[in-house]
């Protein structure tokens, strides 16, 4: 059995783990609460944005947009979203699972044909160890998402999609459902699905107190085509939201299971402690004993 002095040691040890991981988890779920903040503002923009291009497109109209063209696929950008620490459970090992899956899934178009953007360097890690070379460092958006980083990012893939370099861009990220759910999500970026828009305009929705019946100038082709862009903008900074608001969910969780454990095991250290003294002063008391006989 361990000496007291050594059972001691590894409480104090334990206790100081306990304060750290804390102290993390009050750090994470500030940090969520932040993320969950920018998501409701975002929200109403998002919402009406979605709801001005519904209206359009269910209407018969027809417009021209390089970003609806369906093409066989020959080349291909994925853009997997990641954290830039560790010390959130499986939130990154479950991302490279999905990127490793992604990359089978293309593996027959040759490396050369797969063009990989990481947001977060454990994912931009990764991709560099699966033998591809990132194109380019978002690690920044990782950790402070910004619409503008978003935005510069998803010009840059619209104008790959729209100058024909690339077939498909697909986005891999965590959705966060609530705090211990955060759902993988695989979608396609690019081509843009009008259907599943289209589809959004059947959903209920909140009663509305104005008229959708737009005046439009000069034209809706012109206007759908203005909008498109900017769904896609507004898609990306989502996504990188999405992103960040699982992270500190993720971390949030972990933490909180590592005090946890740290405090079972501080109490059962505890026992051992208490047990290996009242054996000690037995033996003492009994060898007095032994010696005044």
């Amino acid at each position: 059995m361990s000496s007291l002095k050594e059972v001691k040691t590894r409480i104090n040890s334990v206790k100081s783990t306990r304060q750290i991981t804390s102290a993390m988890k009050m750090v994470a779920s500030a940090k969520l609460h932040r993320a969950q903040g920018r998501i409701e503002n975002m929200l109403p923009y998002q919402q009406k944005l979605g709801e001005m291009l519904v209206n359009f497109l269910t209407g018969d109209v027809t417009f021209d947009t390089p970003y609806t063209k369906v093409r066989p696929v020959k080349r291909v950008a994925i853009v997997p979203f990641s954290s830039n620490t560790s010390l959130c459970g499986a939130f990154n090992s479950n991302m490279v699972k999905l990127l490793q899956q992604t990359l089978d899934d293309y593996r027959s178009l040759g490396n050369d044909n797969i063009l990989i953007y990481p947001v977060g360097k454990k994912i931009e890690k990764a991709v560099r160890k699966l033998g591809f070379m990132p194109q380019g460092s978002f690690a920044e958006m990782a950790d402070k998402p910004s619409f503008a980083a978003a935005e510069q990012l998803a010009a840059q893939l619209m104008q790959l999609f729209a100058g024909q370099e690339v077939d498909r861009i697909e986005i891999l990220y965590h959705h966060f459902k609530s705090m211990g759910t955060q759902l993988l999500t695989r979608e396609t970026y690019l081509p843009l699905d009008l259907a599943k828009l289209k589809a959004a305009a059947a959903q209920p929705t909140t009663q509305q107190t104005f008229n959708n019946d737009y005046l439009v100038e000069p034209s809706v082709s012109e206007i759908i085509a203005a909008l498109l862009p900017k769904v896609l903008h507004q898609k990306l900074y989502t996504t990188l939201s999405d992103s960040n608001a699982s992270e500190h969910a993720a971390r949030t969780l972990a933490m909180q299971t590592a005090t946890d454990n740290a405090n079972s095991l501080i109490q059962d250290l505890t026992k051992q402690y208490n047990k290996s003294r009242q054996q000690a002063i037995t033996g003492e008391l009994l060898d007095m004993e032994s010696g005044m006989a």
